[in-house]
């Protein structure tokens, strides 16, 4: 996929994976949209990129509608979605308040399906664009204390998956993301910092030149890093195993 001179509108674009991801694609030559929901450094990075700063929510209702209308009246349309806003809360399920169920769901669920399905027919009807959904190990393996997070990455992982069969001979690529422990502030907007010795964060930056160069190769899924494959594998040739081995080490 070339990204030279294409319209890439990225969501969660204020900080984390989005905004290191936006600096990149800035210097792959992309023209940007940027959603997120720090006006203030969504305007200094907009600044930096030569981009255009979208800010909103994507928990309210109609908001992914509104930005694919302002995208294209921004650039004229959107020729790759880096569909990377999400949210977190962690704790025991029984204690999880019904807002946060909502508002996770709301954001990292419903406002990419929302999103693409305002996006998807352009791109299909010109031949050509490319989707990429980042999700996370969580929602490939599960996690405790993070059941209603790891659900909707798994949710957003099987839309990817069936999309990519429906957008087959479009000439529209479909790419799931798939991230581990990285350094961002998402650990503490959580509500609980990240305190294992092991697995070591990936600095932001790597993760988003794998998140590019992913968009690139066209590829269907990539992991970051890449050894998360092997759980993933062991779950699935071996659940029983594998969730011995979670109950044990976590």
């Amino acid at each position: 996929m070339r990204i030279a001179d294409r319209v890439v509108l990225v969501t969660g674009a204020s900080s984390g994976i989005g905004e290191a991801t936006a600096l990149r694609l800035a210097g792959a030559g992309a023209r940007l949209v940027l959603h997120g929901r720090d006006r203030r450094r969504l305007s200094a990075l907009a600044e930096r990129t030569g981009g255009f700063a979208v800010a909103g929510d994507l928990a309210e209702p109609g908001e992914a509608d509104r930005l694919a209308a302002e995208a294209d009246r921004l650039a004229g349309g959107v020729d790759i979605l880096v569909s990377n806003a999400g949210v977190g809360w962690a704790g025991a399920f029984r204690v999880m308040a019904a807002g946060d169920i909502e508002r996770l769901v709301a954001v990292n669920l419903v406002a990419p399906l929302r999103l693409t399905r305002a996006l998807l027919p352009a791109m299909c009807e010109r031949g050509d664009g490319h989707v990429m959904f980042v999700t996370s190990i969580a929602g490939r393996t599960g996690v405790a204390g993070e059941a209603v997070y790891a659900a909707t990455k798994a949710g957003l992982d099987t839309f990817a998956e069936s999309l990519r069969l429906e957008t087959r001979g479009t000439g529209v690529g479909i790419g799931v993301f798939v991230p581990g422990v990285v350094q961002t502030e998402f650990f503490q907007r959580r509500g609980r910092p990240y305190e294992r010795r092991s697995p070591r964060p990936l600095p932001v930056d790597r993760v988003a030149d794998l998140l590019v160069g992913a968009i690139a190769t066209g590829g269907a899924e990539r992991y970051a890093p890449g050894w998360l494959r092997l759980p993933v594998a062991v779950r699935g040739a071996a659940p029983g195993l594998y969730r011995w081995l979670a109950a044990r080490f976590g």
